[in-house]
């Protein structure tokens, strides 16, 4: 039993680690992101549960998003990532973040935030989305969520994997990608 008065130091609590899985509607972030939560133990946050119920009923109703409908939902998860950063606690959200400005707000005063960008072809997201129940996003928004993607630039902090072949062989390449490895030892 430690003495009462040892006053040895304690082990230094390791950094936050949080990714965010970025891409179109229907790129296939949410499989991903439940992939890499489960694989390393990290709390899962679906980016869609932090729309509000406006924009959730624009989207449902066909009609794109503008920045400042996005502006205050980007705001809840950045403040949701910066809850996980204080804790300590690495985590994985799943947000399109389809623009560098929205990636930047994201970043903001939260260092220890990556990016992992999944990518698919167009004709087998659109696939996806009219076949996946449930959803309030048409197929019909594609085009503008194609249209409004930037792609990651060399200076943002992130990667880049293609969803081809099955989820566990995109999930492998997407923790490769990311040079996470589930710890063995506990």
């Amino acid at each position: 039993m430690p003495d009462a008065l040892d006053e040895s130091p304690a082990a230094p609590q390791p950094e936050a680690d949080v990714v965010i899985v970025m891409g179109v509607s229907g790129s296939g972030k949410s499989t991903v992101g439940k992939g890499i939560s489960t694989v390393m133990g990290w709390e899962f946050a679906e980016g869609d549960a932090f729309h509000s119920e406006a924009n959730v009923e624009k989207m449902r109703s066909g009609q794109p998003l503008t920045d400042e409908d996005r502006w205050p939902w980007l705001e809840s998860i950045g403040d949701w990532i910066s809850g996980k950063e204080a804790s300590r606690e690495s985590a994985v959200v799943t947000c399109s973040a389809l623009r560098r400005v929205y990636r930047d707000l994201l970043r903001r005063d939260r260092p220890h935030v990556r990016f992992l960008h999944v990518e698919a072809a167009s004709d087998l997201i659109e696939d996806r989305m009219q076949h996946r129940p449930g959803h309030y996003m048409p197929p019909s928004l594609l085009p503008s969520q194609l249209a409004t993607l930037e792609p990651l630039e060399p200076d943002e902090p992130g990667t880049t994997v293609t969803n081809e072949g099955t989820a566990a062989a995109v999930l492998d390449r997407s923790l490769n990608a990311l040079g996470l490895r589930k710890d063995t030892t506990s």
